[in-house]
């Protein structure tokens, strides 16, 4: 099985996991559309939704960017409707889009709260949501749809609440749409599922962790490639799971994973929250 004509919607993947993830799927001839807010360059964050449209084609695969904000219901049901209408259908959702801020109570302004429960929780959900027409038709049409959220294994362990409440609380409300979607979608035969990674990821968000060095970390190909061993999966016999990325890779016969490593031959690997 692999990803030729599949038709991927994803949230957020103008740069880092997110445009690995797709750029991984155009190898084999996906369709891929990139709804994000990016349309202009910023020095700080590398990456439009035009610029990662282009690095799909050269891969192989067939672009749609869309500006849209997934907090927006309206813009969402658009996007996701253009995507269907443009491509012929979706057979596949990631939702990747995700808003960091790792601060205590007394340091998380309500306005950057709102901002992660916007994108993490209420993007997730809408996202889902607006596709699942599309998804029950890929279904039906026996296309192997599936859902594929970039969130962590649920873990109430209060060691990873108290740092950072609120980013955590946004973040498990990804994985609860997980655990609750794989269970609602079951009889459509959509599978649902989660990923997370082992170690720290080389992304823009680490600017949001201090003191971490690139010997600390491994490349987004990991994430890529773990998602696509998971896409490509027999989606009524794979879902409801909190796939960590290096568990899936083993699992697909990988014993080298040096080569992810941003700084090859690293044994400083960071292992990433919630882990």
């Amino acid at each position: 099985m692999n990803l030729k004509g599949k038709t991927i919607f994803i949230s957020g993947a103008s740069r880092g996991i997110g445009l690995a993830i797709v750029k991984r799927a155009a190898a084999d001839g996906a369709n891929v559309a990139i709804a994000a807010k990016t349309t202009e360059p910023n020095p700080k964050l590398p990456g439009t939704i035009y610029t990662a449209a282009e690095e799909v084609e050269a891969a192989g695969g067939k672009a749609l960017p869309i500006q849209c904000d997934i907090r927006d219901e309206a813009q969402v049901v658009a996007a996701a409707k253009r995507t269907a209408d443009h491509f012929g259908g979706i057979d596949i959702l990631v939702n990747n889009a995700s808003a960091i801020n790792l601060t205590p109570t007394e340091a998380t302004p309500m306005k950057r709260f709102d901002l992660m429960f916007g994108v993490n929780v209420r993007g997730t959900f809408l996202c889902t949501q607006a596709c699942l027409p599309y998804l029950k038709k890929s279904a039906e049409r026996k296309r192997n749809p599936h859902v594929l959220t970039l969130s962590p294994p649920l873990n109430l362990d209060a060691r990873w609440f108290a740092p950072h409440v609120a980013y955590t609380m946004a973040k498990y409300g990804m994985s609860m749409c997980v655990l609750g979607h794989a269970e609602e979608f079951r009889s459509y035969g959509i599978a649902v599922n989660a990923l997370w990674p082992r170690t720290v990821i080389q992304t823009a968000a680490l600017q949001m962790i201090p003191g971490v060095q690139p010997e600390h970390c491994r490349t987004p190909q990991i994430m890529a490639d773990a998602a696509y061993a998971i896409l490509t999966r027999e989606a009524a016999t794979t879902t409801g799971n909190f796939f960590i990325d290096e568990e899936v890779l083993k699992q697909a016969g990988v014993a080298d994973f040096d080569r992810y490593s941003v700084v090859p031959g690293s044994k400083q690997l960071l292992p990433d929250l919630f882990l």
